[in-house]
């Protein structure tokens, strides 16, 4: 089995983020960048399924040149070989067009499985597994909590506000997985060794036969118009004990329809 893991550089989530003042996209440059956590999931359940069924495990990545620092991380926590979509004109690229790219990157890899995560913490927009797998013409099975492989044939239990949902397919397919999942591995010192020496490919656009048109800000579908930053705090109500306290609160909790 061959496991295609799609895995992003993301800013810290933990720390400030920003959007450049020249064009509304992601600060990148100055942030503190690193893998997208639920991409650790996703490189941790095709570890697993490699441990359990053979096989190989492809990490794939699209992204600016330092992007090759989260990629070194993934491989430190064990895949075989990675893959870096690198181009100028991907930048202000949307959803549907990075999806566009990401789907010939795998289709050149024949993958029979492909694994990410449910979203990125920056966009936060869960659609490009279904967008992939839609240009792959594959199934996609999105938000899972478990994955159970049988030969070709793959389960997944998928989260919902209520439960889960059972839902079967085979292979190829697409899984995108929640952090309820498994519990990442930590990267060893002999596995973080080991990663430099790993095969890493580097593709372009032309390599990919995308043309520079179908991305970036000319092949967006949307865009941001303008940002801000979000407004301080203002200071609260403050209600001050007394005899009259209680019905002070009640009248303000109900003037907000608290009540």
């Amino acid at each position: 089995m061959k496991i295609v893991v799609l895995v992003k550089q993301v800013p810290d989530s933990g720390a400030e983020r920003n959007l450049r003042s020249d064009d509304n996209t992601v600060d990148r440059a100055s942030a503190n960048n690193v893998i997208n956590e639920m991409d650790e999931y996703a490189i941790e359940e095709a570890l697993r399924l490699q441990e359990a069924h053979g096989g190989e495990v492809v990490v794939l990545t699209v992204g600016p040149d330092r992007a090759t620092e989260s990629i070194r991380k993934a491989l430190s926590m064990g895949p075989d070989s990675a893959v870096h979509v690198v181009d100028d004109a991907l930048h202000g690229s949307c959803a549907v067009a990075t999806s566009k790219v990401l789907a010939a990157a795998i289709a050149q890899q024949a993958a029979d499985l492909v694994i990410c995560g449910a979203e990125s913490t920056d966009g936060r927009v869960q659609v490009l597994p279904h967008m992939i797998a839609e240009r792959l013409g594959i199934a996609a099975l999105t938000g899972a909590r478990k994955l159970t492989v049988d030969g070709s044939s793959l389960t997944v239990e998928r989260q919902t506000d209520e439960g889960y949902e059972v839902v079967s397919a085979a292979t190829p397919a697409l899984v995108s997985v929640w952090d309820t999942i498994n519990d990442p591995r930590y990267p060893s010192f002999k596995g973080i060794m080991a990663a430099k020496k790993k095969p890493l490919q580097t593709l372009s656009l032309s390599d990919l036969g995308v043309a520079a048109g179908e991305v970036g800000f000319e092949g967006a579908t949307s865009a941001v118009v303008e940002h801000s930053k979000r407004p301080p705090r203002q200071a609260g109500n403050k209600v001050e004990a007394g005899d009259d306290g209680g019905v002070k609160l009640v009248e303000y909790l109900a003037s907000e329809k608290f009540v």
